[in-house]
């Protein structure tokens, strides 16, 4: 896992390597400041000599000046490292998601991803500044400290010995217990982005119905319920601190007792004495920082394995080794497919399906909710794989074509319209990069779109808000339409595209469809017989089944499904009538 996760550091591997040779010249300069201040005392001060106060004074003040350069070097080179490591993580789990298929997406929520992008990634980026920097100096500044103190003293020095067993067994202790609880608190924390988007993109919808208080009952459980945790995990990891200032001042007071008695009988000197208690006190104040560390490191176990997930998961859809870059035409064959989203699913979306459908052909799908039909219509861009058997377009099996340029000749309108925050040229773009202010009108005019465009002060230039809020639905719907055509595909998918536009309208489109894209096939997903009663053939879809499938007026003769839906529409009309 930490193997695949430090290949983002990628160009910046040699300033996260010259980050803890900086750090470590920078201890080297402040084990030297004792040593050196006890030959001051020593020699100078106790001697009387203020050569040797010069001499060890300008010395001392160097020292100083090469830590700190040293130590600013390292924390520049450090925030660097970390930065570019973070936004190399961030920049690989988005093409990453990129590359999923809607199997791989459905795996992972949208909040959960957000999430590991966001919250988990910063995580990651404290953890490996601590790592590059701290984790490198504590150690290094014990070992240094350590050598030294064993100079001075050994018999002292072997004080620093006896109590380091005792920090780590409570380190390792505190870590193993803690550790469970923040990869609880991280998944909650999916939870809690989930339901704030849920509410956020649904605000209208919670106040026109008063559901304030439910949401925020809502969001206050769970944010409850993260709290308790942090809680939790703060008040084991506040023992770590009093428990190391413990040792630390335990072994100041034992160091300043024994060292007494070795001063009293001439075996130590005032100046040792001081660089001593300067090792020992900065032994025990890297170790301090060592905790901290792990602590951090701790918290970020977690989050390495969220987005270590994201790094290795292998998108479900396999692409050939020489594919198929053209599509000769818009024929659409399903051969006995049998499709399910996962295999923990209980059963099949759909069962044996044979249906073949000629290029240029107009397809009405009709069915009630769950009966399949936006499943159906999926597997013909390979949004999904097929579980058994295949799909083919013009001819040739989906899964032998180039994915790009399958999906290039394949536009899909689908339920949940999204346009995105731009003006609506940039939108219709997403057709065709290259189209002209001509071919967008052009398009919007056969998707009934251009008519309330340019009723709009700035016509085409009109800004969209974030989820297209000053727009209609039906707006939406037929904006998302003209981006379709816009790519001039050889089959355009409407799955139930138009169900928020009035029937005449829905009318004006479809006739545009038969007039201006006679050759592309066209499969139209519709809840109203009206949207599909003129259409070359219909399909009834019920239970992940094709159930019937025909004209207007031979589906009115053979099919119940179909009968029974008619005859509540009509009747439903005579008596709105």
């Amino acid at each position: 896992m930490y193997k695949r996760l430090l290949q983002s550091v990628r160009e910046y591997k040699t300033v996260a390597i010259l980050t803890p040779v900086f750090t470590a010249l920078e201890c080297l300069m402040e084990v030297l400041i004792p040593f050196v201040t006890a030959s001051l005392i020593d020699e100078g001060i106790s001697g009387q000599n203020m050569n040797a106060v010069w001499k060890y004074g300008g010395l001392l003040v160097l020292l100083a000046l090469i830590s700190m350069l040293v130590g600013c070097i390292s924390g520049a080179l450090g925030a660097r490292a970390s930065a570019g490591f973070a936004k190399n993580l961030r920049h690989d789990m988005y093409y990453a998601v990129q590359k999923f298929s809607f199997t791989n997406i459905d795996k992972f929520s949208t909040a959960s991803i957000v999430t590991r992008c966001t919250t988990d990634v910063t995580n990651l980026q404290n953890a490996f500044m601590m790592i590059i920097r701290i984790a490198v100096r504590a150690p290094v500044m014990v070992i240094f400290s350590m050598v030294m103190a064993f100079r001075i003293n050994s018999q002292l020095a072997l004080i620093f010995l006896a109590v380091m067993p005792f920090l780590a067994a409570i380190l390792i202790g505190l870590s193993m217990y803690v550790h469970p609880i923040f990869e609880r608190v991280f998944n909650t924390y999916d939870h809690l982005n989930s339901v704030v988007q849920e509410n956020l993109r649904g605000i209208r919808v919670v106040k026109s119905f008063v559901r304030e208080d439910h949401e925020r009952d809502k969001f206050q459980g769970i944010s409850q319920s993260i709290y308790k945790d942090f809680v939790k995990a703060e008040k084991l990891l506040a023992f770590n601190r009093p428990a190391m200032q413990l040792f630390m001042y335990g072994v100041m007071i034992v160091i300043s007792w024994m060292a007494a008695h070795l001063i009293v009988i001439g075996d130590m000197t005032t100046g040792q004495i001081t660089s001593m208690m300067s090792y020992a006190m900065s032994s025990l104040m890297s170790l301090d920082m060592l905790s901290m560390v792990i602590v951090m490191i701790v918290m970020s176990l977690a989050s390495c394995r969220r987005i270590y997930e994201i790094l290795v998961e292998v998108p479900t859809l396999k692409y050939p080794e020489e594919p198929v870059t053209q599509v000769a035409d818009g024929s659409i064959d399903f051969d006995n497919v049998t499709f399910q989203y996962s295999e923990k699913a209980e059963r099949p979306s759909l069962v044996n399906v044979d249906l073949h459908i000629k290029s240029g052909e107009t397809i009405g799908i009709i069915g009630g909710t769950g009966s399949s039909k936006s499943s159906l219509v999926q597997l013909i861009p390979r949004l999904y794989d097929t579980t058994q058997g295949s799909v083919k377009v013009g001819g040739v099996d989906v899964r032998q074509y180039d994915i790009e340029s399958l999906r290039n000749q394949v536009a899909m309108v689908l339920q949940k319209n999204v346009l995105f925050s731009g003006t609506i040229k940039d939108n219709l773009r997403w057709g065709d990069a290259n189209a002209s202010d001509e071919q967008m009108k052009h398009a919007c005019e056969q998707a009934q779109a251009d008519e309330f465009i340019s009723t709009f002060p700035d016509g085409y230039d009109t800004y969209l808000e974030e989820g297209s809020s000053n727009v209609s639905g039906g707006q939406k719907q037929r904006l998302c339409i003209a981006r379709a055509l816009l790519k001039k595909p050889r089959i355009l998918i409407l799955d139930d595209s138009t169900s928020a536009v009035d029937t005449a309208t829905d009318a004006k489109i479809r006739r545009a469809f038969r007039e201006e894209i006679p050759d592309t096939t066209k499969l139209i997903i519709a809840q109203r017989i009206s949207s599909v009663q003129d259409a070359d053939r219909i399909i009834v879809m019920d239970n992940g089944q094709i159930n019937g499938i025909g004209t207007h007026e031979e589906l009115l003769r053979t099919n119940e499904i179909y009968q029974e839906v008619y005859h509540s529409q009509v009747k439903g009309g005579e008596e709105n009538g």
